[in-house]
């Protein structure tokens, strides 16, 4: 049995790990089809009713859909993918509705204790405009069928009056996003700093750490807090931010575990068959201390979601509209003390649940990439 293999059923035999793998693999497959699940796959999912703001989760109301004036350009199937479908209707909440001759009456709700009655012709709601000799019979099964509908808000709506399951889906993005760059940027200078520093020791070592210690003695908020504003603020922006200020822990422990294997057997094989240094650590040293990497990659991963979602929760993170856990947070936290203390919890539960499933895989791919242990 191949050592890949080995390491697969170790990892499959913890349940931790297991649960951990499963939760991550959804998030991934929900970040990619997010404006296809997403209830609204407008951009951003921003699409504001502001009459409906702060409802509780499985509010339901009935929806007018009247078309906008405005033609939209066809919505490709890769750019629906990637950046949603602008939305050709406008949505109005009502109470009740009549269709009348040429007229839709509705009763327009504008709060709990409120509503205001209002008439549209059939033939703006459907096209957005007037049309010249419109088939009202045709328009009223139209306008019955398709036009008017009920909406069901799963987890509710923001002060806004968006869907914040859809916001909490698209979201998913940004969260994985900043940990895919914050490993990547971590463990690409993390890797090659600490490797010199192990592999060569003496003066190269004093430097390499000297350098690790000015920069883990900074406040890693502060660093990030900086970089942001340097480099301002957005979406790529605060990924680039927070893979610059996680690096040095992979450094140090990179460091750590070349220096217990570089005066190991195989490693002074290599040196006298003659192989370069940089084949040597690349070839023979690294992939001995895959473990290691693969432990610190998880915990890295988990802390770039959360120092982003302090971020966005500060202001200087991603920026409205494009929704992100730590906004959704900052958006809706006072509706804890108030009476829907959902609306900030859904976004701070998934932030949980995500974070706790990478720190339970990287436990369960510790314990399966350690040769020593039993198969």
């Amino acid at each position: 049995m191949s050592a890949p293999e080995t390491s697969f059923k170790r990892l499959l035999r913890n349940k931790g790990a297991v649960a951990g793998l499963l939760i991550v693999c959804l998030s991934v497959l929900v970040s990619i089809l997010a404006y296809f699940i997403a209830p609204d796959s407008t951009p951003d999912a921003n699409r504001m009713v502001l009459e409906i703001e702060g409802q509780r989760p499985g509010f339901r109301v009935t929806m007018l859909a009247v078309r906008k004036d405005q033609a939209l350009p066809p919505t490709g199937f890769f750019r629906r993918l990637v950046s949603g479908k602008p939305s050709a209707y406008t949505y109005i909440p009502v109470t009740s509705h009549q269709v009348k001759d040429s007229l839709i009456i509705i009763r327009h709700y504008v709060d709990e204790a409120t509503t205001v009655e209002e008439a549209y012709p059939l033939d703006v709601v459907v096209y957005g405009r007037h049309a010249e000799r419109p088939d009202w019979q045709r328009l009223q099964q139209v306008v019955a069928q398709q036009q008017v509908f009920t909406q069901t808000y799963w987890l509710g709506t923001d002060k806004f009056g968006r869907d914040i399951l859809s916001r909490l889906i698209i979201g998913t993005r940004v969260s994985l996003g900043v940990g895919v760059i914050a490993v990547i940027i971590s463990l690409t200078i993390g890797v090659f700093l600490g490797a010199i520093a192990g592999y060569y020791g003496g003066r190269t070592d004093d430097l390499v750490m000297w350098l690790v210690n000015v920069v883990w003695a900074m406040p890693t908020l502060l660093v990030v807090f900086a970089l942001t504003l340097a480099l301002g603020k957005g979406f790529w922006q605060v990924f680039i931010a927070v893979g610059l200020t996680m690096w040095v822990g992979v450094a140090r422990i990179i460091r750590g575990q070349i220096f217990s294997l570089k005066q190991l057997e195989f490693v002074e094989a290599a040196r006298a068959l003659g192989y370069r240094n940089s084949r040597i650590i690349l070839r023979h040293i690294l992939p001995n201390i895959l473990g290691p990497v693969m432990v610190v990659a998880a915990g890295n991963f988990a802390t770039a979601i959360v120092v982003e979602a302090g971020l966005s929760f500060l202001g200087v993170g991603v920026q409205p509209p494009q929704p992100s856990w730590g906004l959704m947070i900052k958006e809706n936290y006072n509706f804890i003390i108030t009476h829907n203390p959902a609306l900030a919890l859904a976004p701070g539960v998934a932030i949980m649940l995500l974070v706790l499933a990478f720190n339970l895989l990287g436990n369960g791919l510790r314990d399966a990439l350690d040769v020593r242990s039993k198969i």
